[in-house]
């Protein structure tokens, strides 16, 4: 015989976990930490990309490779 000891998760609970978890998010957003994390991932996606071909060292052993 098994018993359950588990609440089900219902819309009420689930709700009030992301609201506790949104507003942790907020304040840590408010630190000098927080502040550093927003700012590293803002340059992460702000960078420019290269795109396009790029003459890498691998590729330019393979053209060594192929020579005659």
């Amino acid at each position: 015989m098994t018993t359950k000891n588990a609440k089900p998760l219902n819309r009420r609970n689930f709700f009030a976990g992301a609201a506790a978890l949104a507003g942790g998010a907020v304040i840590l957003a408010k630190t000098p930490v927080g502040q550093q994390v927003i700012s590293a991932v803002e340059d992460s996606l702000t960078s420019p990309k290269k795109t396009g071909y790029q003459l890498t060292e691998h590729i330019q052993k393979y053209y060594k490779t192929t020579l005659v």
